[in-house]
C-alpha cells in the first residue's frame, strides 16, 4: 500500500438531477482512522459505495490500496472489509455459519476459515453466542459479528458505515474500544461515517465534514475545534433573536454571534465566557430580550459544524 490507503479526486455522483456526491476530495494515511461527519443524506454513505466498488462514480477518480475502484475493482475487494449502515445478517444462521459463510465467498480454505473465526469471535466477545442463531442477538451482538464478518479477510483497510447507529452508550463504548485496537494494534485504516459528533472526536484522527455532498472542512478534531477560539454562551429565550443578535454582536468582546434556528437559539462567540456572561446577560435585558436558558461551554465538533455550514448538525 501507498501512504495513502484511500485518495480521491473530484468524487461525484448524480442520480438523475439531485448530486449526492459532489466534488469530493479525499485523502486517507494509512493506518490513520477517518471519520466523515455530517447529516443524514449529506453523501457520507454513497461516498462509502464508491470507495468499496458498490457504485461508480459519475466522474471523478478514487482508488483504495492503491488501485482504481473502477477499472480494479476486484484488486480493491481483495483488501478491504465493509460494515453497512442497514444490518444485512440471515437471521435464521448462527453467528458461526455466517462467519464461515463469507470465508468461503472469499475461497478461503476450511482450516483458515476456522482460523479467523476462533480469533474474530475472542475479539468481538462473542464466544458464548456464536453458535446460536442470530435472530436471538441483541443490537449490539449483531454489530459486533457484522465488525467480525468485516474482518473475516484480514483487510487492510476497514469501511465503517454509521458503526454505532441504533446502539445504547455501553454497546458504543464498546463498538468504539474494538475499532481503536484494530487500528493501534493491527495497524488497519479504517474510514468510518457518523452523525455522532462525540464518536468522530473520541475515535478520528481526522474528522472530515460533509454536508449536502461537499466536503466542508477537515481536520484533526483538536485543530478544527481550536480554530473556532472562544468560548461560546448559548442562550435561549423570548423577544426578537435578529434583533438581539445584531446589538449583542456589536459588543467589543463580542467575536461573533450566530443563530441555530433550528434550536431557537443564540449563540455568542467570547474572549471569557464566565467572565462575561453578567454583560451578555444585561445586553439582552436592554434589548428587551427575555433568557429562558444559559449556558457557557467550550467549542465542539457540532459548534464547528454550524460554523461552517450555518446550521446544527441533523438527523435528517
Amino acid at each position: 500500500m501507498t501512504s495513502a490507503a484511500i485518495e480521491a479526486q473530484g468524487l461525484v455522483k448524480r442520480y438523475g438531477e439531485v448530486k449526492a456526491v459532489d466534488g469530493i476530495n479525499l485523502c486517507v494515511a494509512s493506518q490513520s482512522i477517518y471519520a466523515l461527519l455530517g447529516p443524514n443524506g449529506a453523501g457520507k454513505t454513497t461516498t462509502i459505495n464508491i470507495l468499496t466498488t458498490l457504485t461508480p462514480p459519475t466522474s471523478g477518480s478514487a482508488r483504495v490500496a492503491g488501485y482504481d475502484v473502477v477499472r480494479q475493482a476486484s484488486q480493491v475487494r481483495q483488501y478491504i472489509g465493509v460494515t453497512f449502515q442497514d444490518m444485512v445478517l440471515d437471521l435464521d444462521l448462527n453467528g458461526r455459519q455466517v462467519l464461515d459463510i463469507h470465508g468461503q465467498l472469499y475461497r478461503q480454505s476450511k482450516r483458515e476459515r476456522q482460523r479467523r473465526i476462533a480469533e474474530l469471535v475472542d475479539l468481538v466477545q462473542l464466544g458464548d453466542a456464536i453458535d446460536r442463531p442470530v435472530k436471538t442477538y441483541s443490537g449490539g451482538m449483531k454489530r459486533r459479528l457484522e465488525l467480525a464478518r468485516g474482518l473475516m479477510t484480514n483487510p487492510e483497510v476497514l469501511f465503517l458505515d454509521e458503526p454505532t447507529q441504533g446502539l445504547d452508550p455501553q454497546n458504543r463504548a464498546g463498538i468504539w474500544n474494538y475499532i481503536r485496537a484494530l487500528n493501534r494494534e493491527h495497524g488497519m485504516t479504517l474510514l468510518l461515517t457518523t452523525h455522532y459528533m462525540e464518536e468522530a472526536e473520541a475515535l478520528a484522527h481526522i474528522v472530515g465534514i460533509v454536508d449536502h455532498g461537499k466536503m466542508i472542512t477537515e481536520g484533526t478534531p483538536s485543530k478544527l475545534i481550536a480554530a473556532m477560539g472562544a468560548d461560546i454562551i448559548r442562550i435561549q429565550g423570548q423577544g426578537d433573536q435578529s434583533h438581539f443578535a445584531n446589538q449583542i454582536g456589536a459588543l467589543a468582546f463580542v467575536e461573533r454571534v450566530q443563530c441555530d434556528n433550528q434550536e431557537g437559539a443564540v449563540m455568542i462567540y467570547v474572549d471569557n465566557g464566565s467572565r462575561r456572561l453578567a454583560e451578555v446577560v444585561g445586553a439582552a435585558s436592554g434589548n428587551g430580550f427575555v433568557i429562558e436558558d444559559i449556558s457557557v461551554t467550550r467549542p465542539s465538533l457540532g459548534d464547528v459544524f454550524l460554523h461552517h455550514t450555518g446550521h446544527a448538525l441533523r438527523d435528517a
